[in-house]
């Protein structure tokens, strides 16, 4: 699936009366090889999309539940190379479920874009979320991307002006990543900042399908994000189910189970 085909993708969703569940987990927690099967659970409870998180060792923009998970990734062997590998491992299993990589942009610069380009392509990647990557400078990643058929997912805050905003347009995105509010992920949720007009001008501004995330973790919270959005994120609330769990059978069973609450929540 292409970042084109992911974006139709939100839209039949969207056309089937409900908004799109987007997770995020972090690769390598608790292990590599248990990524694989967290990813297939949660493919298997209805998330429509799935964030990896590319464990790096500055998180600057992640809380400390994502940071403690990429600690515990690193320390077990996760990074670029396992994630591109964790990727490939679950297309092999039949999985269709499009892959978002999130993280950093640091290790892909040092790998090198045109490299990084080819390997994601043949693991099966569908997009790219760097965090810490401007509107100014995405095209550096975009066009190499787009070559082999692999889409961008900007991020957008609420303090985004819309002459910003209306750059991401050139960028023809996979989706458009809302964040909810300022801060670091694991917040409190207390609402997406502009609620349904934010996010309508947003799409107007982009063309493009527009997923909140930050802060949501519970059935009632993806509830209300689902009445306007097109897709809505949950990961720290995974995460922590993660980090909770008394070995990987138990936290694929209890991502499992939340990921079942959430995608039940969000029929309109």
């Amino acid at each position: 699936m292409s970042g084109a085909s992911l974006r139709q993708r939100f839209r039949d969703i969207n056309a089937e009366g409900r908004a799109a569940l987007v997770v995020y987990l972090t690769q390598g927690d608790p292990s590599p090889a248990a990524s694989v099967d967290l990813l297939a659970a949660m493919a298997d409870s209805g998330a429509d999309v799935i964030e990896l998180g590319v464990p790096f060792s500055d998180p600057s923009a992640d809380g400390i539940v994502i940071q403690e998970a990429m600690q515990r990734a690193l320390a077990a062997g996760g990074g670029l190379t396992s994630a591109l590998q964790t990727v490939r491992a679950f297309r092999d299993r039949g999985y269709t479920t499009p892959i978002v990589l999130f993280g950093y942009s640091n290790p892909i610069f040092v790998r090198g874009i045109e490299t990084f380009a080819a390997e994601a392509a043949e693991a099966g990647v569908d997009a790219l979320l760097t965090v810490d990557v401007p509107i100014d400078e995405l095209s550096e990643l975009h066009e190499p991307l787009a070559n082999v058929g692999i889409g961008v997912v900007p991020l957008v805050a609420p303090t985004s002006t819309p002459e910003r905003i209306a750059k991401v347009a050139a960028f023809d995105p996979a989706f458009v990543y809302y964040v909810s509010m300022t801060g670091v992920t694991g917040s409190a949720f207390q609402g997406a900042s502009g609620g349904a007009e934010r996010v309508r001008m947003i799409q107007e501004a982009t063309n493009a399908p527009v997923a909140v995330g930050f802060g949501i973790k519970t059935g009632p919270d993806a509830k209300e994000v689902a009445a306007y959005a097109d897709g809505v994120v949950v990961g720290s609330a995974l995460v922590r189910r993660i980090a909770a769990a008394a070995s990987p059978e138990a936290a694929c069973a209890a991502v499992a189970e939340l990921g079942q609450e959430l995608r039940a929540a969000m029929t309109r």
